[in-house]
């Protein structure tokens, strides 16, 4: 990577995740997550051209990525993950932010679907802030510590003359 002057802030580059990026996509996933996703998981996504599967980085660090799967004029954001020692700083919105841009201007869709656990406080704001409503519940979705955790289902509808937050 080239060097970078010091006094320059460093922007946030996101691109198409590769198989080099794995070990530390999945490094970030279960520092962040109590149930991460594997290493397994991720390379299945790479695979398929079903999933949009993203990575942002500031200079040579990994700092988040994300899997968008899309199909019939819909799109569902799977996961998206910031490391936790750049959590707070805005990353997450704009890697969010560029997601529902591909999925609106790359993948035709017109509606856009995540699940969230319920006790997620602070990516349900998130989501809220950017537009998604809750639709829906899904009953022990999520594994916990003791049982399981429902997930909350939200959505954005996408507006062919809106512009994306």
């Amino acid at each position: 990577m080239a060097e970078t002057d010091a006094r320059e802030p460093l922007q946030l580059m996101i691109r198409e995740m590769r198989e080099a990026d794995l070990t530390e996509v999945t490094r970030n996933e279960t520092r962040a997550y109590t149930f991460p996703w594997t290493a397994g998981m991720f390379a299945d996504c790479l695979r398929d051209t079903q999933f949009d599967s993203r990575v942002c980085l500031l200079g040579d660090q990994l700092v988040g990525h994300a899997i968008l799967s899309t199909g019939a004029g819909e799109a569902h954001i799977l996961n998206i993950c910031i490391a936790r020692r750049f959590q707070g700083f805005g990353w997450g919105r704009e890697l969010l932010r560029h997601m529902l841009h591909r999925s609106e201007r790359v993948h035709r869709a017109r509606t856009v679907f995540l699940e969230v656990r319920p006790s997620n406080e602070v990516a349900q704001a998130l989501y809220r802030s950017m537009g998604f409503t809750e639709v829906g519940r899904r009953r022990n979705y999520y594994p916990a510590v003791v049982g399981h955790e429902d997930a909350v289902v939200m959505a954005l509808q996408i507006a062919a003359d809106a512009s994306l937050r």
